[in-house]
């Protein structure tokens, strides 16, 4: 096996996808970190989720623990202040006239990836892992495969290193992801995700529904409803 092939940089945000991608590469890596990006997000509440969720992940799966390495925060705060979204200011989440939502953060995910695999490059992991998804998503042109596809080979030639860009949930859609963490972890993992991840627009953890804590009206809380629902019917 050559030099990083077991090794993984994880894009871990403290949402749903997130944590379900955290797992999906603790089982299939042999050394996995994670990294985070501040870009005052109206929901950076999630920020303050990663902790917790990567306490309980360690307690509850041993087996996991000694592979979860190094945790890294990056400030993006830049992103924020040149950034219109619904995500960076106080503003309606709507549909514009392109066709985009409201909370569309131009770049954002190719930001993440850029420097994501600057982490990845001096940590010296070749692997690289997204929630990036285009079947139950927001509509976000760079969450799609052809963009992610690009990506992979633009950081590859332009680090001079094989990057291999990971995205799990990118052909299945929200109750399945609830599904593939029941296969990761089992009901153990599943009320982590439930109880402890943060999807919610707004940043509104007040309330605790069956799947989980969220305002329960943006777009995030109801495709996360959505989907647990569709996985409690038919699991």
């Amino acid at each position: 096996m050559a030099e990083g092939d077991g090794s993984a940089v994880v894009m871990f945000s403290g949402g749903q996808d997130s944590t379900a991608c955290l797992a999906w590469a603790l089982d299939k890596f042999e050394r996995v970190e994670t990294v985070a990006f501040d870009y005052r997000q109206r929901h950076r509440i999630e920020l303050e989720c990663r902790p917790r969720i990567l306490d309980r992940l360690r307690a509850a799966f041993p087996e996991w623990a000694g592979r979860l390495g190094q945790d890294h925060m990056i400030d993006l705060g830049v992103m924020g202040e040149i950034s219109e979204s619904s995500l960076t200011r106080e503003t309606e989440i709507k549909l514009q006239a392109d066709g985009l939502p409201s909370t569309f953060v131009p770049g954002r995910n190719l930001a993440f990836l850029t420097f994501g695999a600057m982490v990845a490059y001096r940590r010296g992991a070749r692997h690289i892992v997204g929630g990036m998804c285009e079947t139950d998503y927001s509509g976000y042109p760079d969450c799609r495969d052809d963009a992610i596809k690009a990506m992979q080979v633009a950081l590859s030639i332009g680090m001079d290193r094989r990057f291999t860009l990971h995205t799990p949930l990118m052909w299945i859609d929200k109750a399945e992801t609830w599904r593939m963490t029941h296969r990761l972890g089992g009901d153990k993992l599943v009320e982590i995700v439930r109880g402890e991840s943060h999807s919610c627009y707004l940043g509104d953890r007040t309330t605790m529904h069956v799947w989980g804590r969220g305002c329960g009206a943006c777009p995030a809380c109801e495709l996360r409803q959505a989907g647990y629902e569709k996985y409690r019917a038919a699991p």
